[in-house]
């Protein structure tokens, strides 16, 4: 028995990899359904996303602004930073107490952007493709939305939607788009991949999907 303990400890790291690797990769989403290290599971509806980094990623604001503006990885880090820590819940059920998140507040790049009068709404596109989500103005300006750059004080890895991905702390986790690569000013809410089937628009943890999850904030 302690010989047995002893090799799991030692082959838990390359397992653990593995795991990783083979869920992030999962466009059936059925892995979600399996725990994974620090409570987080792995979401992807495309069949494959590209990993980018300070080289090859933008950002893109655009639509009903004033001045459409494309962020540089790097340009992000140099913005003044915030760092939030909730609890990250998912509709699903499982649950990440006290998960710090660090980014650039998405109100300063709406304010840089200019917002324009006829815009109530927010449209945000990832570079996997496929996954698409919304928010509306006034939930947009919140001080803990943020564009995050950084999740439990590292990097944002691929995996959890790096190197940059939305951060809305008050809602379900779906909210919270991964690999965001466009973030568009629409005059109203246009749902996102997962309302189409059928999640809410809204989706204040507590106050929406059907559950009754203690609120994050």
């Amino acid at each position: 028995m302690l010989g047995l303990g002893g090799a799991g400890l030692v082959a838990a790291p390359y397992l653990q990899r593995g795991f990783e690797t083979v869920t992030k990769n999962d466009p059936t989403g059925l892995t979600g359904l399996l725990p994974n290290g620090g409570g987080f599971r792995y979401y992807s509806v495309a069949s494959s996303v590209p990993e980018r980094g300070p080289e090859n990623y933008r950002l893109t604001v655009g639509g009903l602004v004033r001045q459409s503006t494309t962020y540089t990885l790097d340009d992000l880090r140099r913005l003044p930073q915030t760092r939030v820590v909730r609890d990250v819940q998912c509709v699903t059920g499982w649950r990440v107490p006290g998960t710090p998140f660090q980014g650039v507040r998405l109100s300063v790049l709406l304010d840089a952007a200019g917002v324009r009068p006829e815009a109530t709404a927010i449209r945000f596109d990832c570079f996997d493709g496929t996954y698409t989500e919304s928010l509306a103005l006034p939930q947009a300006r919140r001080d803990d939305v943020l564009v995050a750059l950084r999740m439990q004080d590292q990097p944002l890895a691929h995996g959890h939607g790096g190197p940059v991905r939305l951060y809305v702390a008050p809602m379900y986790f779906y909210k919270s788009a991964k690999w965001l690569s466009g973030i568009t000013l629409t005059e109203k809410v246009e749902p996102g991949y997962w309302e189409h089937l059928g999640y809410d628009v809204d989706a204040w943890v507590g106050h929406s999907n059907g559950r009754d999850d203690a609120p994050t904030v």
